[in-house]
């Protein structure tokens, strides 16, 4: 077996399984989870429509560079969200969900005969960006985010020796779970580190069309053009269709940007065999041609975050986030000993309603982990059940501190 298998850790989900095991929640409430990030909104019918209209696609071999219409899509959409103009034919390549891709592309850069092959990555963290880094044979190196700056990443805090050993660093904006998205000035601060140092940089941006300003969020290629890099040296962003359209089980979206590096990524993913299938590029074609049903979306979560966030900040540090489905709230003062765990098994046991405890989200670095004391709340479900499950937080909050 793979020896690197063994540096793995369970994922959030897994272990709050383990923990939550022997607790019989309440069943006077019906259970209502906010823990996993998975949308709940109907799928459009355009891509219903499409896909059962495109079923002989099912009798093809797929291409792994994806039909040229559905690249031509994804770069007119490209065009259209952040007035990038991108080389269809060197600069984009479909995925099977950005899942799959961010760990894809670590395979892909990641020099494993270097024995201090490095991967920075914020804290907290999606477990993908650790697990990829740990099966390409590197090192993780996590970055601490400053709940006193947006949650904003401490990149200062990052020796320069790590810096010089560093291949790859992902980012995530809008971040999960903080909802917090990168300035302009915090990307040229990246993006001078990668030029000195010639690390890549994966930009996970699969929230991105949803979010709560009238502004939408900067997105690393318009980032890059701003700053003069046209040709997105060592930049890869990665977008999903799951969030945006409500497609989470048709694994699709895209990666755009250095050319030379998507030239090797398509190399690797031909041997990986993870061609999208004809069918569901049709659909895809379908969803990215439309905006239509991405503002409605968007605005069902807009609704739900202005119901919810008021009631919740009554008992606890919690606000609106730049964009995401994710609320952040800190529940430090409430729970016995600032513990976001033992809250989390109150309010099942009690209230039946399902949170991620903040620290199963992060690492612990330097003696901290930035998600202690924290819950994150995704609010993926109807606005009566997310209304509801946040009377019930509430209802929690209330009753410890009674005591």
């Amino acid at each position: 077996m793979n020896p690197l298998l063994a540096s793995l850790q369970p994922y959030p989900f897994e272990r709050l399984r383990a923990l939550t095991r022997h607790i019989a929640p309440n069943a006077a409430y019906h259970p209502i989870s906010l823990g996993i990030g998975e949308p709940k909104h109907p799928t459009p019918s355009l891509v219903t429509d499409a896909l059962i209209a495109n079923l002989k696609g099912l009798a093809s071999y797929p291409a792994t560079a994806g039909e040229p219409a559905l690249r031509t899509a994804i770069a007119q959409w490209i065009t259209r969200r952040y007035g990038v103009s991108v080389d269809e034919t060197r600069q984009v390549l479909p995925v099977n969900g950005s899942r799959e891709a961010l760990f894809a592309l670590a395979q892909t850069v990641i020099d494993p005969t270097r024995d201090d092959a490095t991967v920075v990555c914020p804290n907290p963290f999606y477990q993908i960006y650790e697990g990829a880094a740990l099966l390409a044979g590197a090192r993780v190196a996590f970055v601490n985010s400053d709940p006193t700056r947006q949650f904003a990443a401490d990149w200062a805090s990052v020796p320069e020796s790590t810096w010089a050993r560093t291949q790859l660093l992902y980012v995530c904006s809008p971040g999960n779970p903080t909802g917090a998205v990168m300035p302009l000035s915090e990307w040229e601060t990246l993006f001078e580190l990668s030029d000195r140092h010639g690390f890549v940089i994966a930009s996970d941006e699969c929230y991105s069309e949803i979010y709560f300003r009238d502004v939408p969020p900067l997105g690393s290629l318009e980032a890059a053009m701003h700053l003069g890099r046209s040709d997105f040296r060592r930049l890869v962003a990665f977008t999903s269709l799951s969030k945006r359209s409500n497609v989470p089980g048709m694994r699709s979206g895209f990666v755009a940007g250095d050319a030379n590096i998507l030239k090797a990524f398509l190399l690797y993913r031909t041997y990986h065999g993870s061609a999208m299938s004809p069918t569901v590029q049709a659909a895809s074609i379908a969803a990215w041609n439309d905006e239509a049903h991405v503002i409605a979306n968007r605005e069902q979560y807009r609704q739900k975050f202005a119901q919810v966030t008021p009631l919740l900040s009554t008992v606890m540090d919690v606000s609106l986030p730049d964009a995401g489905f994710y609320l952040w709230a800190d529940v430090s003062r409430l729970a016995p000993g600032g513990d976001d765990l033992a809250f989390a098994l109150q309010l099942l046991a009690q209230y039946n309603v399902a949170v991620l405890p903040g620290s199963l989200l992060a690492r612990e670095v330097d003696g901290v982990n930035p998600g202690a004391g924290r819950i994150r709340l995704a609010l993926v479900s109807e606005a009566s059940d997310c209304l509801e499950a946040a009377q019930r937080i509430v209802a929690c909050a209330q009753s410890l501190r009674s005591r």
